[in-house]
């Protein structure tokens, strides 16, 4: 028997997806919602970000590892762990190995997902990362 999703107030579970390649955000994002979730797709790590500080309720992150400029995908992951300290972090890219290290130190529980295993899998993913524990509050 599986675990329960926790309850999310009236909202179904929410999904920010931010990449910057317009395929791979609309494959994710429709193999996202036939998961049964909700999606907010970002072409860049600024409207993602902004989404987080509006407040809008948000329950996993997947970020695309190939954003570039001021808030590529490290940047971002660290921002949004500052704004929101219990959000799921999911990051994807072609070769985890290079981006493994950096991301690693800098957001530690951030899951990293290799893309070349296709937009099933990281939905698969953000399912199994719903059923664990929300990260540690680091402000405490």
């Amino acid at each position: 028997m599986k675990p329960a999703i926790p309850p999310r107030g009236c909202y179904r579970v929410q999904v920010l997806v931010a990449g910057r390649n317009k395929s791979w955000r609309y494959g994710l994002s429709s193999e996202i919602r036939r998961a049964g979730y909700q999606v907010t797709a970002c072409d860049n790590g600024v409207d993602a970000l902004a989404v987080l500080v509006l407040g809008l309720p948000i329950d996993v992150m997947v970020i695309d590892c190939t954003l570039q400029g001021h808030l590529c995908c490290a940047r971002l992951a660290v921002e949004a762990r500052a704004l929101r300290p219990s959000l799921h972090i999911v990051l994807t890219n072609d070769s985890a190995e290079s981006l493994s290290r950096e991301v690693s130190d800098l957001v530690p529980d951030a899951l990293i997902v290799s893309e070349s295993v296709g937009a099933d899998s990281v939905a698969q993913t953000v399912r199994e990362v719903l059923h664990t524990p929300q990260p540690a509050n680091r402000s405490n």
